[in-house]
């Protein structure tokens, strides 16, 4: 995986628990272009990488810009960025990634957030704004201390671009998304990103729009129930490696990527549940059983996540 070095630039809070990091590279020159849904891996130190949002305008070349909610029960990245971290400090970047990008087809972009899902949602408004796009951001927060970016979203609200909405920790009090998903307008695409609650009731509520045009990312794993194949039981497959001419066996309790790495062929891993895609591997034959949470079918005809995917042929071929 190609990375970048970098410093960091400035550290703000934004809201309760919310701080911004921004970064710029280290020998001053350009960051490699980005589109509005990509995302970043922080090398916050070793062993410990994580995934993060960009939240800056796209067409700025010279940092990128990622919000962290600080999370005391989860795995600890976002813990170690906020308490880690400082102005001046070496990081390692990943290249951007984007598996949550705008629809150029889109006559109108409906963009829901929740919470610190509002992060990608600020790229994406940055970007529609420059190209003249016809959208509306939709903010659901606990409290206008919970709510990060207020002074940027407080001017889409003025334009008539966005609306925030506060529920108080209730989320019966917050934004009723199966109203405002009941009748998919022609030609809208929907994005939404947040906390699990949040996924599930917009998952939920926009099941009868037309293929293609919703578009969601985690930032933790969905439920079981809601990726395709993740509840079926594992058998045992075999990959073929095309350009190392290596067979192995993958049984039914252990992952691709965990057998490539037990042969000593590396592939850089994060979440391990198919839903940052850190682990993108490109296949040329066989066909995959595709359990994550990121690709969509275009991806799959070419790309697997190796930290989770299963074969429904005898063989897997992969590019490596």
């Amino acid at each position: 995986m190609d990375t970048l070095h970098a410093r960091v630039h400035a550290i703000v809070l934004e809201a309760d628990g919310i701080a911004t990091f921004e970064f710029r590279p280290a020998d001053g020159g350009e960051l490699p272009a980005f589109r509005a849904g990509a995302h970043i891996d922080v090398h916050i130190r070793p062993g410990c990488v994580r995934q993060f949002s960009l939240c800056n305008d796209p067409r700025e070349r010279q940092r990128y810009v990622v919000a962290v909610l600080r999370e005391e029960s989860g795995r600890g990245g976002s813990k170690a960025m906020h308490d880690e971290l400082r102005i001046g400090q070496s990081v390692t970047l990943g290249v951007a990634r984007n598996f949550f990008a705008l629809a150029r087809d889109a006559r109108r972009h409906l963009l829901l957030a929740g919470g610190i899902g509002v992060t990608p949602m600020m790229a994406m408004t940055a970007e529609l704004e420059s190209q003249g796009s016809d959208f509306f951001l939709h903010y659901c927060t606990r409290s206008p201390e919970r709510t990060a970016f207020r002074e940027r979203v407080s001017g889409l609200v003025a334009s008539g671009h966005a609306a925030i909405h506060h529920d108080g920790g209730d989320p019966a009090r917050g934004l009723d998304l199966r109203a405002i998903l009941r009748e998919p307008p022609p030609g809208t695409h929907l994005y939404y990103c947040g906390p699990p609650g949040f996924m599930a009731a917009a998952g939920s509520a926009s099941a009868h729009w037309p293929g293609g045009s919703v578009h969601s990312e985690h930032f933790t794993p969905p439920a079981k129930a809601a990726v395709p194949g993740a509840q079926a039981p594992n058998s045992a497959f075999r990959i073929h490696l095309a350009r190392s001419r290596l067979d192995l066996e993958v049984p039914a309790d252990k992952s691709i990527a965990q057998v490539l790495t037990e042969h000593d062929v590396f592939i850089e891993t994060s979440c391990t549940e198919g839903y940052c895609g850190t682990c993108l591997t490109r296949y040329t034959a066989g066909e995959p059983e595709h359990r994550d949470s990121v690709l969509d079918d275009d991806d799959r005809k070419e790309f697997v996540l190796v930290c989770c995917a299963r074969s429904r042929t005898a063989t897997l071929e992969l590019d490596l």
